[in-house]
């Protein structure tokens, strides 16, 4: 199973703090930690939203608009994304994690659908579309 592990956004992080010295080493071995189990697929340190823009649909029309947003509580400022047997793995590898905001802070744990939760509704033709894209993203990462 595959989860996002999603750290939320505070007001230190949304005015582009950057985290001390003590706090990326710690998040460095934690991330050792993670890799060293084959649980890490990847993990990465979100820019503030004053860097961002969010594309609202309504119908077929598209609006911009630009960053920053105001409800921190609702932002993302990072992400790791594991593979585990389970939530309640997940959740210990989370509990192991060092604070992310050196104040208070969530994260969330979000499981990723993988191709058979989706149904009959998922073709075989559209398994195959996806195992393609994959492939090339896969590729475009490396």
């Amino acid at each position: 199973m595959r989860f996002m592990i999603i750290v939320k956004a505070s007001p230190e992080s949304e005015a582009g703090k950057m985290p001390s010295e003590e706090l990326l080493t710690a998040m460095g071995k934690y991330n050792e930690e993670l890799a060293n189990a084959g649980v890490m697929l990847a993990g990465e340190g979100l820019h503030p939203s004053s860097k961002g823009a969010r594309v609202h649909f309504s119908g077929t029309k598209r609006t911009v608009i630009d960053g920053p947003f105001s409800e921190t509580k609702e932002l993302i400022a990072g992400f790791w994304l594991i593979q585990v047997k389970s939530l309640d793995e997940a959740i210990e590898w989370v509990k192991r994690c060092p604070n992310p905001m050196e104040s208070d802070s969530d994260i969330e744990i979000r499981q990723v659908f993988d191709p058979d939760d989706f149904g009959a509704e998922f073709t075989p033709e559209l398994r195959e579309q996806e195992a393609r894209t994959m492939a090339k993203a896969s590729a475009n990462a490396a």
